[in-house]
């Protein structure tokens, strides 16, 4: 993934992972196996645990700790009625930003005609 993904991924990321759990309650792991098999590979683990530790903190998901037949017990994050707010005014800013991009010239000759 080159720079200018990654760094465009950063500030869409949180929105991402919480229209993931609309869907439905996951782990950090069937967070991060959802997002790879939507062509987002090169996504870190840590970074999506780091990601689960902040929206927990921002109190957008409900956790509950579930056993695991491997290990320690699994946090199945579970979106809330304050992390459905907040995906809902993601989406309403990203349209928002879509049509706004969308306006502008999109290829080179475009931007020698102006």
């Amino acid at each position: 993934m080159g720079t200018q993904m990654t760094e465009m991924l950063k500030g869409t990321l949180e929105g991402i992972v919480l229209a993931i759990l609309a869907k439905k309650s996951a782990y950090g792991y069937e967070i991060t196996a959802e997002l790879r098999e939507r062509g987002f590979t090169d996504i870190a683990e840590g970074t999506i645990y780091a990601l689960l530790v902040r929206i927990e903190q921002k109190g957008l998901v409900t956790v509950e700790k579930v056993p695991s037949e491997k290990g320690p017990p699994r946090k199945v994050f579970t979106l809330n009625d304050g992390g459905r707010q907040h995906l809902a005014d993601f989406w309403e800013t990203w349209n928002q930003l879509v049509t706004r991009i969308d306006q502008l010239p999109h290829t080179t000759n475009e931007l020698e005609e102006k």
